[in-house]
């Protein structure tokens, strides 16, 4: 995903300016080092369940100032510093954006993205 194009896009709809006061934006990259103990990994195996993901999307798309929502993943092997997972979430204020994001987030890591870290 180039995350400015997909702004941009975002920007020329004609209903933008009325209903876009920030957009949030998180960028996972995939770490060197294993959550569990430090260990290095070397690699990182994703499944990823679009039919989930896209099912999120639209349930928190109907939240209080929410104007749309783009997440973006595919399910492959990744090396640390390959980008992992994008979530766009464009509304009116930081009070319905910033929770939608951070619940989002967790559940899509939780729910929809199986991964499996190789170790160096």
């Amino acid at each position: 995903m180039d995350i400015s194009k997909t702004i941009a896009e975002l920007k020329q709809r004609p209903d933008f300016a009325d209903n876009v006061g920030m957009i949030l934006i998180h960028n996972g990259v995939v770490r060197n080092w294993s959550r569990q103990d430090h260990s290095r990994v070397s690699g990182l195996q994703t499944e990823v369940d679009h039919d989930l993901i896209n099912k999120l999307r639209l349930e928190y798309l109907k939240k209080p100032g929410i104007y749309e929502i783009v997440v973006e993943t595919e399910s492959g092997n990744y090396q640390p510093g390959d980008d992992l997972l994008f979530i766009i979430v464009a509304g009116d204020l930081r009070e319905n954006i910033k929770p939608v994001l951070s619940d989002l987030l967790d559940r899509i890591k939780a729910e929809a993205i199986s991964k499996k870290e190789i170790s160096a």
